[in-house]
């Protein structure tokens, strides 16, 4: 018996010789004209997949109810109307796969909802115009739905059963009153097709939360003016189509989209991209064509897409790209026709795997010359010279030691002058093309901008309906295949993964195919001519899943469509191979046990790896991974063993009951967030732990040492050359700042000064406070009162006084004064991150329809306070733990210790709680403790410390803010170091402490600078002297100078770059201060 049959009809009629095949398992009848199904498949009682697609059928009336095994059935491009399926088919025990795609539906079929065991269901390019809604009570266990090119204008509720669907297509119908609420339900879904369903922002869902595994969103051809805020929130996404809408912007929080391979941006209204794209670290396609964009809407550091390798920018207004991009040496396929291209950087030349570049319609571009290679010179780094003294030279200054002597010349200065003047002629020739493709710039911008309004006026005119727009778009098949595919003669071959052809690279495994999977082979020819043919077949393995077989012969005819190709796909079946197949591989075909895993939804059982982790900080304590080994194991700390299902908390003899507890914590999260509450939590203490414990390390040790767990990295260790021979002309570096002096702090006086001028124009501040999901008004009380769990919005609106014409005449009407108005959100350490977000769709709309064109927004979190803020509050600043709603209950009966901190003069001045220790003590700085009484007379004490070598005029500061603080409830003493009494002040406390920091010279020398290839090209730039952990950049080089030491603080995504030249600075930096004699 034959597991399979490929029936080529002659004459119409059905092989007599099929009756005998009982074992019949697989039977394909397409494209053989036939108009009924023979009665001969009432014998195939063992048949599983039957296709019909692409004849002349009218009707599916037959025995395939008769066939018990019979799991798939494609009855595609036929001519099946409503009255042509028979109802006993949805009776089938196995029924997993229906394919009635392609015919002339206006109905579901009768009793379709009966077919409980179907995954798959393609009812595409039909004329169905409405769905029962008794149709998805029975089918739950769907995966695979597509409703494409129909006449559908709404859904039914009870889509939201829909639990486990992985796939939606729902393309091509007029959806425009369909809200779509059930998505948020499907919390299975990984891919959802919306392209030309009349989508705008009031039709589209406001929560996507759910929907943790969506990965694919398809939105072209639809109304869409902006992104909908819930895409914001989808980190998930990897391919996200946005292609002809009306979209004018896009928001600074795509950050979140961390995993965004393909992001597809084509014929819109965008007129430039946010900075923070750069932060899309696996973005690999880019697509931006038909667009607005000029070169300052490009962002400057885009080459920190390191994995970037298609960027598609046609059609737009470019002048030239930034020379950043060049830096994304994975590019492949760099588009920029048909823009206003004048010039391109010097260094698209160093882009060794770029295959496709494309400048047409560029009439005024001048290439840049090619880099003429130089000799490797051991004092330079990616062609830039690091010495001391081509470095203060650069700034202008004249090196240590004089200029140095020139050469005398023994040349001759005649053919030298010639030279000259023929290079200064060429320069001249190349500038003038330069200037007048400027000119020819400007004058198209506006010519364009003239066309455009008086397009716009017969557009509304016009006044277009719906149902005018809806022609079928042309296929796009770019995000299957790659569009260089079938250029070149040879073979490609891809490997079904999860529904998608995956491209096979290695041309070692060509010929080699495991039985388990399905691929898809194009063989490309040419003839004599040069004209390019394609023969296109796709191979089943025997044990390959019904996913794979299925999307291995759409993808291939989906390559035929792409190509253009003549004929039809060719199967080959393992074992069956045609002659014309094998000698494709020359006759070396292997077959290999195994294959990749089913594209449908799967249950696995999770496999967690053993890990041990230490933990770092005081007050804010972090984990972080240590060798598993007991010498990783310290007496005076606690460590987290984590086995998966069982997290043991290991404490040592000597370790901090604080830090006991926050391990606690961290336990209980991880097995909240990561194990579902279902792991155990097994405290261990040193000397009483379980036999379990230590069969994980491999047995007892006979000691446990005290040891540092503290991880360094040596980034100065020797690497791989990274000399690159570019041209002669060094590339564009700054590192001006390193040689520029310390920022001084600014006097009180002055301080003064400028907070009484720009207090004077504050007109009205209103703040709120983020209470749950909302922020609510703040009490007037409360303003300068921060706490490190809340976040606080401040609307502060100021005078802008008109300006004043000496010269006009005392007649004329003055001009009124106007209004600025600005918007402060702070954000506490321990805040929600979701703060920033709600103050963004909320908040923020309403005050910019309150305020069009006048409304600035400043973000700053708790240690990056602007000076402007501090001036609000008259420098009365403070900063509590916790929130306010926590701290009113605990503001009676407990103990407050604060520190009067101030990093850069009196505006940057802040009153800050701080764990009540008496090793916090230092001379140079103020401090307030507050200690509680349980007393009728008097709420408690208040001790105002002044340092040995305090600040007066921070004193005096600290008296006003403790008399703000706690009012007349409270006494108050103010002590001198040194002064303190024996009772209430060091048993607040904890106790006496007779050792503390007695010096913080570090504040008068410490400098923190920013090394980044943000603005294109490397350069250096000074944080100012108010700094903060917050301040470090993650794709950013950090350099500080204690006054001792320099430390080189690396981002965990910078790149290696950005590394080497970082050290390169740092000695430069070094070799400047020794040179002062610092």
């Amino acid at each position: 018996n034959q597991a399979a049959y490929n029936f080529i009809l002659q004459g119409g009629l059905f092989p007599d010789k099929t009756k005998n095949m009982a074992g019949l398992r697989w039977l394909s009848l397409n494209q053989t004209g036939l108009c009924y199904l023979p009665e001969e498949l009432a014998t195939l009682k063992k048949l599983k997949e039957i296709r019909v697609s692409r004849n002349d059928l009218n009707s599916l009336h037959g025995d395939l109810a008769s066939l018990p095994q019979l799991k798939s059935i494609n009855a595609s491009h036929n001519h099946l109307k409503d009255a042509s399926i028979p109802s006993d088919i949805f009776k089938l025990d196995d029924l997993s796969v229906l394919d009635l795609s392609h015919n002339q539906l206006s109905a579901i079929p009768p009793d379709l909802e009966n077919c409980k065991t179907l995954l798959v269901l393609n009812m595409s390019h039909n004329q169905i115009e409405s769905i029962p809604p008794q149709l998805f009570i029975n089918l739950t266990d769907l995966l695979h739905l597509d409703w494409s090119s129909n006449n559908l204008d709404s859904i039914p509720p009870q889509l939201r059963r829909l639990v486990h669907l992985k796939t939606l297509i729902l393309n091509d119908n007029p959806l425009q009153h369909a809200q779509l609420r059930q998505l948020p339900s499907m919390v299975s879904l990984t891919a959802l097709h919306l392209r030309n369903t009349q989508r705008n922002i009031s039709n589209f869902p406001t929560n996507l939360d759910p929907l943790k595994f969506l990965s694919d969103i398809d939105l072209s051809y639809n109304q869409l003016t902006r992104l909908p805020e819930c895409l914001y929130m989808l980190s998930t996404l990897e391919r996200l189509n946005l292609s002809n809408n009306e979209i004018q912007e896009l928001s600074l929080l795509i950050d979140t989209w961390t995993k965004m391979r393909t992001l597809n941006l084509t014929n819109n209204l965008l007129t430039s991209l946010p900075a923070s794209l750069c932060k899309l670290q696996c973005l690999q396609r880019l697509f931006i064509s038909d667009n607005k964009l000029d070169f300052e809407g490009i962002p400057a550091s885009i080459g920190k897409l390191g994995n970037l390798e298609v960027f598609c920018a046609d059609s737009n207004n470019l002048e030239s790209v930034p020379e950043s991009l060049c830096r994304c040496h994975k590019l492949r396929k760099l588009i920029l026709s048909d823009n206003r291209l004048v010039t391109l950087p010097d260094s698209i030349h160093l882009l060794q795997d770029l295959k496709i570049l494309d400048l047409r319609g560029n009439p005024n571009l001048v290439m840049p010359p090619k880099p003429v290679p130089v000799d490797e010179n051991a004092s330079k780094v990616y062609n830039i010279d690091f010495s001391l003294n081509n470095q203060l030279r650069r700034i202008g200054v004249v090196p240590p030691g004089g200029a140095e002597q020139q050469a005398v010349s023994t040349k001759d200065h005649v053919a030298r002058r010639l030279r000259l003047r023929r290079r200064h002629e060429a320069a001249d020739s190349k500038a003038q093309k330069v200037l007048q493709g400027m000119s020819d710039v400007a004058h198209d911008k506006n010519l364009a901008t003239e066309t455009q309004e008086e397009a716009n006026s017969e557009i509304v005119k016009a006044g277009k309906k719906w149902d005018e727009s809806l022609n079928k778009p042309d296929l796009d098949y770019s995000e299957i295949f790659c569009e260089e595919i079938g250029i070149f003669p040879g073979l490609t071959i891809w490997q079904i993964e999860n529904f998608y052809p995956v491209q096979i690279e290695d041309v070692t495994y060509h010929g080699k195919f495991y039985v388990a999977d399905c691929y898809i082979i194009l063989h490309t020819k040419t003839d004599a001519s040069g004209t390019l043919s394609w023969e296109i077949y796709y191979w089943i393995g025997q044990d390959s899943s019904i996913d794979k077989k299925a999307c291995s012969a759409i993808h291939a005819v989906n390559l035929r469509n792409m190509l253009g190709a003549e004929g039809r796909t060719i199967r080959e079946e393992m074992g069956d191979e045609s002659d014309e197949f094998v000698e494709l591989f020359n006759n070396d075909i292997a077959y290999i046990e195994g294959g990749n895993a089913s594209g449908f939804y799967s249950v696995e059982q999770t496999v967690y790896q053993t890990r041990l982790y230490a933990l770092w900080g005081k007050r804010t304590v972090t984990p972080y991974p240590v060798p598993l080994e007991t010498s990783s194991l310290n007496p005076n700390e606690v460590l987290i063993l984590d086995t998966g299902m069982t997290i043991y908390v290991w404490v040592g003899v000597n370790a901090k009951g604080v830090k006991r507890s926050k391990a606690r914590l961290i336990a209980e999260k991880v097995n909240k967030d990561e194990r579902k509450n279902n792991a155990e939590i097994v405290m261990s203490y040193q000397g009483y732990e379980e036999g379990d414990f230590w069969m994980i390390f491999g047995g007892i040790p006979d000691e446990i040492e005290p040891n540092d767990l503290t991880q360094t990295m040596d980034y100065t260790r020797a690497d791989e050359k990274v000399i690159i021979k570019q041209d002669a002309v060094e590339n564009k570096i700054d590192l001006s700042a390193i040689f520029l002096p310390r920022q001084q702090a600014m006097a009180d006086t002055e301080a003064l000064q400028l907070m009484e001028d720009w207090n004077e124009d504050l007109d009205l501040m209103q703040g709120f406070v983020l209470e749950g999901k909302k922020f609510i008004s703040l009490p007037q009380e409360e303003f300068g009162r921060f706490y490190s769990k809340d976040c606080y919005v401040f609307l502060c609106r100021y005078w802008v006084p008109a300006e004043v014409d000496p010269d006009a005449e005392d007649d004329d009407e003055p001009e009124e004064d106007d209004t600025q108005c600005v918007v402060y959100f702070w954000q506490g350490h321990e805040a929600p991150s979701m703060g920033w977000l709600t103050f963004t769709f909320t908040l923020q709309k309403k005050f910019e329809a309150l305020f069009p064109g006048k409304l600035e927004v400043c973000k700053m979190k708790q240690q990056q306070v602007c000076g402007m803020v501090v001036m609000l509050f008259s420098v009365l600043f403070y900063i509590h733990f916790s929130a306010y709603v926590i701290f009113i209950d605990l503001y009676i009966f407990s103990f407050f210790f604060y520190q009067i901190r101030s990093n850069g003069g009196m505006l940057t001045t802040r009153c800050i709680e701080i764990d009540p220790n008496p090793k916090m003590l230092n001379s140079e700085f103020c401090f307030i403790l507050k200690v509680p009484f349980n007393s009728a007379d008097s709420a408690g004490m208040v001790y105002g410390w002044i340092g040995r070598v305090a600040n007066p005029n921070e004193a005096r500061l600290m008296e006003d803010m403790i008399s703000v603080m706690f009012g007349d409830g409270y006494s108050v003493q103010i002590l001198n170091e040194g002064e303190e009494p024996e009772n209430f002040f060091w048993v607040g406390l904890g106790g006496r402490c007779e050792t503390y920091e007695e010096q913080a010279d570090y504040l008068h020398h410490v400098r923190l600078f920013r090394c980044s290839n943000e603005k294109g090209f490397f350069a250096v730039s000074e944080k100012c002297t108010d700094f903060c952990q917050d301040d470090l950049a993650d794709d950013d080089i950090m350099l500080l100078d204690n006054g001792n030491e320099v430390y080189m603080w690396v981002g965990s995504q910078t790149s290696q770059v950005e590394v080497k030249l970082g050290l390169k600075t740092v000695s430069v930096y070094i070799q400047h201060m020794k040179s002062k004699g610092i």
